[in-house]
């Protein structure tokens, strides 16, 4: 017969609550709950680390975070009725003000507009100039040489150098002032960061830059005028910058911008560069020469469309992109208030001295490569499937026999 033995109460209660608390596909969590094993690492000291290990819990803070902002804290709605409706009152007010500062704006676009006009005749008479077809008048001559004797005087002054009268040379047959923006466009630090050998013979062309101010909406467009030339069949190529008005200040912000398509001419796309290769059958030993067309810096990349990302798009490729919207409208805005208006002190390099800048001042390399398109993964891409092209690609033994030893490796 069995021996009964006494039931004890108080490991009998150890051993139910362990088994109550023992891991089950009902109480054990797939994946550690990202608040439970933050406030273990608080408790640890350790925040930094739980945040960068964590970017679940990092991304949920933020949103967290980013909700709050602008959410009543509770203070106004705690305050008196009467002074409540006071603040309602000051709102109204300030709705006011912001109606009169949109009508500031606007007056101040139309004012700017109308100016525009009064410095076409100087800007028609620049222009002939420069090309050569008008000469300056005596009066012109006169009023231009006090100026230049002024400023030597200045730079004498400033040195403490004087400088020599410079020799006068027998007239040359050169009309009007040769690559005049050009030279403008390259002593611009930012500008000459674009501009590339290449890009320099083609502007040789460049005639004139003008700014035009929009009927239709508040904004402004850029004109560019070339003479015949030949890579691209347009006598003009223009950017057209768009503003909207902010609806808190009343101010007139940039919107977006709209390109021109450029007709290049056979072989002259300054956009792009041909790369060639040989390829060898590996069959029949025939090689062939295979051209690729890839994307090539220039200047001309000012005059691409960029379309504007989603506003919810936080990818790298969409912040790259609106760091290159934000670019291409300095560059517009330094063209539409500074290099068009003041274009002699940009050829002249004067314009460096004023502006606080010099030949280093130019972009970032990181904003340069933003504004650039950059396809070298597609690059890649083609070559991987060159390389995949078992009927047109050079063998490997034949590629071993072709190369020499140190360049196997490269």
């Amino acid at each position: 017969m069995s021996e009964n033995k006494g039931v004890n109460i108080k490991t009998d209660e150890k051993a139910a609550s362990a088994a109550d608390t023992a891991p089950t596909p009902q109480n054990t969590p797939i994946f550690t709950a990202p608040m439970a094993a933050a406030a273990a690492a608080v408790e640890a000291g350790d925040i930094e680390a739980s945040l960068a290990g964590n970017p679940a819990l990092l991304s949920m803070l933020q949103g967290r975070l980013g909700s709050l902002i602008g959410a009543s804290s509770g203070y106004i709605e705690s305050l008196p009725k009467a002074v409540r409706e006071r603040v309602d009152v000051l709102k109204y007010l300030q709705q006011q003000h912001t109606e009169i500062d949109k009508k500031l704006h606007m007056e101040i676009y139309e004012l700017e507009k109308k100016y525009s006009k009064q410095y076409a005749p100087l800007y028609e008479r620049r222009n002939a100039l420069v090309q050569g077809t008008a000469e300056p008048t005596d009066q012109e001559k006169a009023e231009g040489a006090k100026i230049a004797k002024e400023e030597k005087e200045n730079e004498e002054e400033a040195s403490g150098i004087e400088e020599e009268d410079a020799d006068e040379d027998e007239d040359e047959d050169v009309a009007g002032i040769p690559e005049f923006w050009l030279t403008a466009l390259k002593n611009h630090p930012n500008f000459s960061e674009l501009i590339t050998e290449r890009d320099e013979e083609a502007l040789k062309f460049l005639r004139d830059i003008r700014l035009a101010y929009l009927d239709e909406s508040p904004g402004f467009k850029l004109e560019f005028v070339f003479a015949e030339n030949p890579f691209f069949s347009n006598a003009l190529l223009t950017k057209t910058y768009v503003y909207d008005q902010d609806e808190i200040a009343g101010a007139l912000e940039f919107s977006h911008a709209q390109g021109a398509e450029i007709d290049w001419k056979p072989e002259h796309d300054l956009s792009v560069t041909v790369e060639t290769k040989k390829q060898r059958h590996k069959t029949t030993n025939r090689t062939r020469v295979v051209k690729k067309t890839v994307p090539a810096q220039t200047f001309f990349s000012f005059f691409t469309t960029v379309e504007e990302p989603e506003s919810d798009d936080e990818s790298e490729l969409a912040e790259e992109t609106r760091d290159r919207i934000t670019l291409d409208y300095e560059l517009a805005d330094d063209l539409k208030e500074k290099i068009v208006p003041n274009a002699v002190d940009w050829f002249t390099g004067k314009a460096l001295e004023y502006e606080g800048l010099d030949e280093d001042d130019g972009f970032e390399d990181e904003f340069m490569d933003d504004y650039y398109e950059d396809d070298d993964d597609e690059d890649d891409s083609d070559d991987d499937e060159d390389d995949d092209d078992s009927g047109d690609e050079l063998s490997k033994s034949a590629k071993e026999a072709a190369e020499p030893p140190q360049c196997k490796n490269q």
